[in-house]
């Protein structure tokens, strides 16, 4: 419903062979974390593993097959979640991509079924390497 501001501008983030960018959701309205089915994130055309892949929201972090069940959760138009998995990114600017899978639980479309949508948007935009923080 509104791809092109998925993605934040200037997000990219690299630490220790892992790269993650700060998503918005493209949809009007609240949804538990069991509405997010899946992401991918590619750069520059690389995709990451998708069993690599993690989503943070709300200062916690999950997998994709935990958030499966997760009505606990909420993610809100207004506050970015964070799409993170294994890539190797170098400094410079890179093409960023962010598919997104949803289901929007309230509206049926069949007795089985709701409303599923699929949004993607890419940006450009310059790596920030993070120093992991030492123990």
């Amino acid at each position: 419903m509104i791809p092109d501001r998925i993605i934040e501008q200037g997000t990219l983030s690299v630490a220790g062979g892992r790269a993650s960018v700060e998503v918005r959701l493209p949809w009007y309205r609240a949804l538990p974390a069991s509405c997010i089915s899946g992401a991918k994130l590619r750069v520059d055309g690389v995709e990451a593993p998708a069993d690599s892949l993690r989503w943070e929201m709300n200062g916690e972090e999950f997998t994709f097959a935990e958030m499966k069940t997760n009505t606990a959760q909420w993610w809100f138009p207004t506050d970015s979640a964070v799409l993170s998995g294994d890539l190797s990114v170098d400094a410079g600017e890179h093409e960023v991509r962010v598919d997104l899978m949803l289901y929007i639980p309230y509206i049926i479309i069949s007795d089985d079924e709701v409303l599923h949508i699929e949004e993607h948007d890419t940006k450009t935009m310059t790596a920030r390497q993070v120093e992991e923080a030492r123990a």
